[in-house]
């Protein structure tokens, strides 16, 4: 490798990928597992005590960034992955892993289906993996089920994978603009997946999706955020565009479309509960969460507030608690450790009240929870933060904000390279074939 091959690649390696902070909540907030870095944080709210992992497998349960998190509908499964290409389902009863799949590529996404039988998981190559889980049979015979491919993007990133609740379509997002709804084979390991549907309409990469069901609309409907500063509502099954969001203007971005592509203001998580009458969204550049409503009677969606935290708080992941009408967000960044310390911060917040916002959103706000009373107090954000104190700190904050701008920017942004830089990018390559 030349001169310039190396100050290339050292280049590039200097820039890696900063892992921003994930929370999910499991779907009755019995607890809260939050992701940073290689690192699982869980606290069981109902015990009000720290959970420990337990995994045969020996140290850490993950060697690298973690990148995607959930829980199942049932809550019986809890699943993790990440850039270690390992897939690792755990038992929420008792918190061990039962079960460790291997990928090929980097995961980039995963989603359960909500009978529990099934796993899915996308690739940084575009590739959607599934394995069939068989809860109910021998675990031995489960641990040794293969991971299957069950549809592609063709070499570009997918970002968020979504089951059906009706557990008929699976729909997968990318990086190149597109929203591909697919059916979901009644066997899935053994018959060929049909494309239902493309949601096409947004003009940049998309990032986030999320599936509602109004109790007036059987069908149900599809959210989808994007790096185009819109959130978008869609009739899945036809592919129909129904409604737009311009959130960018929504949050007072008054200038958003003039400026640089990179500063615009990404929507980076959509999270609602099941019915759609509370849609949280989460925005790259926005010190707060915005929420909206899907109204099924007129399929449009309605901005209701902006819930505004501190100037430099921008939520990396959000998770809703239907059960509890409760908002967690969290920020944080795989390469922001604490002060004198190599472990890595987070700051937790819990937005309340969201019940009596619903019933009155001109008379009662949702409400900011202090420390003392977040469920599990001060016991939980020192297990989930990292520190209690040190993830308040406005300089962290700061540069918490200022890093993962540039991981959105670096994961989902395609590179433009000169004519040059691709040859000795190609000549570089370390997944080519070594010759016999």
């Amino acid at each position: 490798m030349d001169e310039e091959e190396v100050s290339m690649e050292a280049a590039e390696n200097s820039s890696k990928d900063v892992a921003p902070a994930l929370i999910a909540l499991h779907p009755l907030e019995s607890c809260v597992a939050v992701a940073i870095g290689s690192e699982l944080r869980l606290f069981d709210l109902q015990g009000k005590r720290s959970v420990s992992l337990s995994d045969n497998t020996g140290g850490s349960s993950h060697s690298d960034a973690i990148r995607a998190i959930c829980f199942g509908a049932n809550g019986r499964l809890f699943v993790s992955a990440g850039d270690d290409k390992l897939v690792k389902l755990w038992a929420t009863d008792s918190w061990h892993c039962v079960r460790t799949i291997c990928s090929e590529k980097r995961v980039s996404s995963v989603a359960l289906s909500h009978d529990g039988q099934y796993v899915t998981f996308a690739d940084k190559f575009g590739a959607v993996w599934i394995v069939d889980l068989d809860e109910d049979g021998n675990k031995d015979a489960m641990a040794d089920k293969k991971a299957v491919p069950l549809l592609g993007h063709y070499c570009s990133i997918i970002t968020s994978l979504e089951i059906s609740p009706d557990g008929r379509f699976i729909a997968s997002a990318d990086r190149d603009f597109k929203i591909r709804i697919t059916m979901f084979p009644r066997k899935p390991l053994k018959l060929a997946n049909e494309i239902q549907s493309f949601c096409l309409g947004h003009t940049d990469f998309v990032s986030c999706l999320s599936f509602v069901c109004p109790p007036d609309y059987s069908e149900g409907f599809l959210l989808s955020g994007s790096g185009d500063a819109t959130v978008r509502l869609w009739d899945y099954k036809s592919g129909c565009l129904l409604d737009t969001c311009e959130i960018g203007e929504k949050a007072g971005f008054v200038d958003y479309k003039e400026v640089e592509k990179e500063a615009s203001p990404a929507v980076t998580n959509i999270h609602s509960f099941p019915d759609g009458s509370l849609v949280a969204v989460g925005i790259q550049s926005l010190n707060g969460v915005m929420l909206l409503k899907c109204e099924s009677s007129t399929k449009t969606l309605s901005f209701l507030k902006t819930v505004y935290m501190e100037e430099s708080f921008i939520p990396t992941s959000l998770s809703l608690s239907s059960s509890a009408k409760r908002l967690w967000v969290i920020m944080g960044a795989s390469n922001l450790p604490s002060p004198g310390s190599s472990q890595l911060l987070t700051h937790v917040r819990v937005v309340s009240n969201l019940d009596q916002f619903l019933l009155d959103p001109h008379g009662c706000d949702p409400i900011i929870l202090e420390d003392n009373d977040v469920p599990g107090g001060e016991n939980l954000l020192t297990q989930l933060q990292g520190s209690l104190y040190a993830s308040k700190e406005e300089a962290t904050l700061a540069a918490t904000a200022s890093a993962l701008k540039v991981a959105m920017h670096n994961l989902l942004i395609k590179k433009q390279y000169s004519e040059g830089k691709r040859e000795l990018r190609k000549r570089s390559r370390n997944d080519r074939k070594q010759k016999q």
